[in-house]
């Protein structure tokens, strides 16, 4: 017989009722020397193992305790107690591997003493929390329906290099790759690093973006997506940022500005659908954890809704377009505004939005996620299309609440004579991207995409608040520690 999971010995329970079955996992609590609470990780939800100790060598028992893993044969029988529809009857247990917390902090696998910022110093262990184990497997479904929303609508999966000559954000903030050794850098007679006797024989960096190799293959293909790592060197401990992250880009041969609208809203849709579908009872712990971390919350601060409430909402509502000309308006004759409550204030048109500004938007005046576009062209990046006014590119960023910017995109620019000017304008090398603008030589047409960071759309649909608590590992400034 095949191994069954705690979840489906709970979801197909008739299938098993007074049947033998075998079931492994992790002790969670064991009350009485006859109640463990078993967990194995497929779901929130324990399984109840009910002990008769009359028929267990006392040894055994002593020996079970938090965090202990069992393999557990017993009996499935409906429940007497509340709070679970069926209990096994244990037969036999063997214990697979001891807790030996008396070597270490005894409260170490006693979640409920421990603040999100000491689980993240074990993040080798959060896993095991509820809290955890419902953010990572939400993580998962969130994962999966982007590769099923975009295997639905034809794109092909297009993996882009990691280790990249090739700038995409023109920002700088990259990391270095060498083989140098650090001690012995070699110089040229100028006394400048020595790239050509490097490894790859000249300055390479972590990807920052997959993007622009995206391009070429959307050139051939007609509609890809990458979905991988990417990384960025920005000293910031903020609650949003991490030096690697996980990001999603999809290009589209053929569309335009309005079309990538569409594709965001209908992708946005389509994953947050997803996870009300198929994560139901994490969704629902998640809900009212996000409940009473409210409640800690003076009360204009608090959400006006629930955590499904919000997903639910957001699913149900059409984005609003918003050009970024009216959003400009908007900011500078509002209340925050006129009264000095942003900590960047909105003096003029062309300023760059901050996710105060974003937020007021989303939360305050349209009360629902919004689509921002036609960007002034010095904030925006070359290789966005330049509009017929020639101030502006068609740019997007769709706008959440809580969130701000959870996608940024464009159309990009097709046009060679144009991207070249771009590129000379933004100081861009062109012999450095020279097959990127041999896309544009051989048989160019309109193309846009966007990018979506994984973990800030894990941190919508779990209601958390630090991104650090959404991604296994977390890097950031100073902490490559696991």
């Amino acid at each position: 017989m095949k191994k069954q999971t705690i979840k489906e010995v709970l979801q197909d329970y008739k299938k098993v009722l007074h049947h033998d079955i075998t079931v492994y996992g992790w002790v969670r609590a064991f009350r009485s020397n006859r109640f463990i609470a078993l967990n194995d990780g497929s779901t929130i939800n324990n399984l109840q193992i009910v002990v008769d100790f009359e028929n267990f060598d006392a040894e055994l028992i002593s020996k079970i305790s938090t965090a202990s893993s069992l393999k557990v044969v017993g009996e499935v029988v409906e429940s007497q107690g509340a709070g679970q529809t069926v209990e096994i009857i244990a037969k036999k247990i063997i214990i697979l591997g001891d807790n030996f917390t008396e070597e270490r902090d005894k409260t170490i696998l006693q979640p409920k003493k421990h603040s999100l910022e000491v689980l993240r110093e074990q993040a080798h262990l959060r896993f095991r929390t509820n809290l955890f184990g419902a953010v990572f497997r939400v993580r998962h479904a969130v994962s999966f329906a982007i590769h099923s929303f975009f295997n639905q609508n034809q794109f092909f999966y297009i993996n882009t290099p990691i280790v990249t000559g090739a700038d995409a954000e023109g920002a700088g903030e990259m990391f270095g790759v060498t083989n140098f050794d650090l001690n012995n850098i070699p110089r040229d007679e100028q006394g400048d690093i020595d790239f050509a006797q490097d490894f790859f024989g000249k300055k390479t960096n972590l990807t920052v973006s997959g993007q622009l190799e995206g391009e070429t293959a959307a050139m051939g293909l007609g509609r890809i997506y990458t979905f991988g790592p990417t990384f960025r060197a920005e000293n910031s401990n903020t609650t949003r940022h991490l030096a690697e992250f996980w990001m999603i880009e999809p290009e589209v041969a053929f569309n335009n500005l309005e079309d990538n609208i569409d594709l965001a809203e209908d992708f946005l849709k389509y994953v947050i659908q997803y996870v009300l579908d198929n994560c139901k009872d994490d969704l629902d712990f998640l809900d009212k954890r996000f409940a009473e971390e409210q409640k800690s919350k003076p009360e204009k601060e608090r959400a006006k809704e629930g955590l499904i409430e919000k997903l639910e909402n957001v699913v149900a509502k059409r984005f609003k377009r918003v050009s970024y000309t009216e959003a400009i308006e908007i900011l500078l004759n509002s209340k925050e505004n006129k009264k000095g409550k942003f900590a960047y204030p909105i003096e003029e048109w062309g300023a760059d939005l901050q996710s105060e500004h974003e937020r007021f938007l989303v939360e305050k005046h349209f009360e629902c996620p919004v689509v921002l576009f036609d960007y002034p062209k010095e904030i925006k990046a070359f290789y966005m299309k330049l509009n017929d006014d020639n101030k502006t590119v068609a740019a997007m960023d769709v706008l959440f609440p809580g969130i701000g910017e959870i996608i940024g995109g464009s159309e990009r620019e097709a046009r060679l004579d144009v991207l070249k000017t771009k590129m000379a304008e933004m100081h861009v090398d062109e012999h450095e991207l020279w097959w990127y603008l041999d896309t544009r030589r051989f048989g160019s047409v309109p193309h846009a995409g966007f990018g979506l960071g994984l973990e800030r759309l894990v941190l919508f649909v779990t209601g958390m608040t630090n991104i650090r608590d959404v991604i296994p590992f977390p890097r950031t400034p100073k902490n490559a520690e696991f």
